[in-house]
């Protein structure tokens, strides 16, 4: 029976879990539906349900959408947001959800969203998780629980994880898959790698997994740090001359040039400065400040004085001149506003200030890379998606492609375009193992960080694809 279908289904669930809460003192709750929210003109034309999963003192707060298409069949994806810190409502309203903001039209007040039907959910069922502790919604109950790392992340979202399909088993027998982006990528594969362990190990209830995705995904912070310069020569934003030298000056290691010799610091420190100015987040775009409602009063202006290169601008006429970060900034108008928030069933007094990416999170990177990861879950007969925007400077796609060639795996479809109503929209290469493991490797054309809030519709269909096993 699909999530949620019925007053009695929900009802005998809710008095399951009550008893289950009764006789091990273990704290689980039923997501409720959202029929509607403020902004949205009339009932929503998909089944949202909103609730917190208690992860020890952490409270993980997600947003539930069930496929459009087939929820008994279709597959159950879950996806976080990277940052770290970044909220999944991010991704929900400018990446892959059904939901976006009409900023064209916006005049003041509370923004005004509408249905937007290339979204994911069309054809997976979408388990959106605000991860870790500390993200959007999600709380803790002790301030001991707000630190945080990447090791701690990917078993907060796993143990997110389980204890969601406990509650809700009738998606424990669909395919899953665990997908994230940008700096989550680092944490979405260890969560797989935890997934495949307990399995092995014969933990129950054994998950369905059948692979993951991740987009932009950051994976090596040295070969990360690397490719950005990499990257800036090939798309001619650093000259042959000065990119050749810093070659030979940093021996090709540019991430640790503070700690190399004076000559490949100086080489590397002016490469720096060619792309200072560049927006790396889409090197097409304009650079923009932070957009932020609370941009204002001493700190704003000293800001702005420090870094006049920098500035908000409000919706121009000019759609050239566009600064996406306008668009961010309806988020925090949205996510704060009280209707909003008891709409999504959002806990009073937990979250005072809902940011889109929280910069004062406490957290430790303690994962240096994943490609060992990798490499591991190469030997699982997983299907895997990796795919990044071409014009992402912050991830870039050399660096990315590196990694992938790093793990030595034999090509079956190479390099080719795939195509979107006839037009490229990117090129993709496909890799295999002898145990099984499928790797599609996809760029998308013309895209930033990260890809779908450039080319939304385009990932729709690479995500459609891919997800039903099809070729890109």
């Amino acid at each position: 029976m699909a999530f949620g279908s019925g007053n009695n289904t929900m009802s005998w669930v809710c008095l399951h879990l009550l008893l289950v809460l009764v006789f091990s003192a273990k704290v689980v709750l039923c997501g409720t539906r959202v029929k509607s929210i403020p902004g949205f003109a009339g009932d929503l034309p998909f089944k949202l349900y909103t609730g917190y999963v208690s992860v020890g003192k952490a409270e993980m707060f997600y947003y539930f959408i069930e496929s459009e298409g087939n929820p008994k069949e279709d597959p159950l994806l879950l996806w976080y947001s990277g940052g770290p810190g970044c909220s999944v409502l991010s991704g929900i309203v400018y990446e892959n959800g059904p939901i976006v903001f009409n900023y064209t039209a916006y005049e003041g007040g509370l923004p005004s969203t509408y249905y937007y039907p290339y979204s994911w959910t069309k054809t997976a069922s979408v388990l959106f998780v605000d991860a870790p502790v500390g993200t959007g919604f999600s709380y803790a109950t002790s301030a001991d629980e707000f630190p945080s790392s990447d090791l701690k992340t990917a078993a907060q979202v796993y143990g997110f994880l389980r204890e969601w399909l406990e509650e809700h088993p009738q998606f424990l027998k669909v395919q899953l898959f665990i997908g994230a982006d940008s700096y989550s990528g680092l944490t979405g594969t260890i969560v797989v790698k935890y997934i495949i362990d307990d399995n092995d190990a014969g933990v129950l209830p054994r998950l369905n997994l059948k692979g993951y995705v991740l987009g932009c995904p950051l994976t090596d912070q040295t070969l990360n740090g690397n490719s950005k310069y990499v990257y800036s020569h090939r798309m001619g934003l650093i000259s042959d001359e000065l990119y050749e030298a810093a070659k030979e000056s940093c021996n090709s290691s540019f991430y640790d040039a503070t700690t190399s010799e004076p000559e490949c610091y100086e080489d590397v420190q002016l490469m720096a400065k060619q792309i200072k100015d560049i927006n790396k987040l889409c090197i097409l775009e304009p650079k923009c400040t932070w957009a932020s409602p609370h941009q204002d009063g001493e700190t704003a202006r000293r800001y702005l004085h420090e870094n006049p290169e920098e500035f908000i601008r409000s919706l121009p006429e000019d759609p050239d001149y566009y600064c996406r970060n306008f668009n961010y900034m309806l988020a925090y108008v949205w996510a704060n506003d009280e209707g909003v928030r008891k709409a999504l069933n959002v806990r009073e007094g937990t979250v005072l200030d809902w940011k889109r990416c929280n910069k004062s999170l406490l957290y430790t990177e303690d994962v240096e890379s994943v490609v060992e990861y990798h490499k591991y879950l190469s030997t699982k007969g997983l299907q895997v998606l990796i795919f990044n925007g071409d014009h992402d400077l912050t991830v870039p796609n050399t660096g990315t492609e590196q990694w992938i060639r790093s793990l030595d795996l034999p090509v079956v479809q190479y390099w080719r375009p795939w195509l979107v109503d006839g037009q490229i929209a990117g090129y993709t290469v496909k890799y295999s193992s002898s145990e099984g493991y499928r790797l599609t490797y996809a760029t998308v054309k013309g895209a930033g960080h990260s890809a779908p809030e450039y080319k939304r519709r385009e990932c729709y269909m690479m995500f459609d694809r891919f997800i039903h096993y099809y070729p890109l």
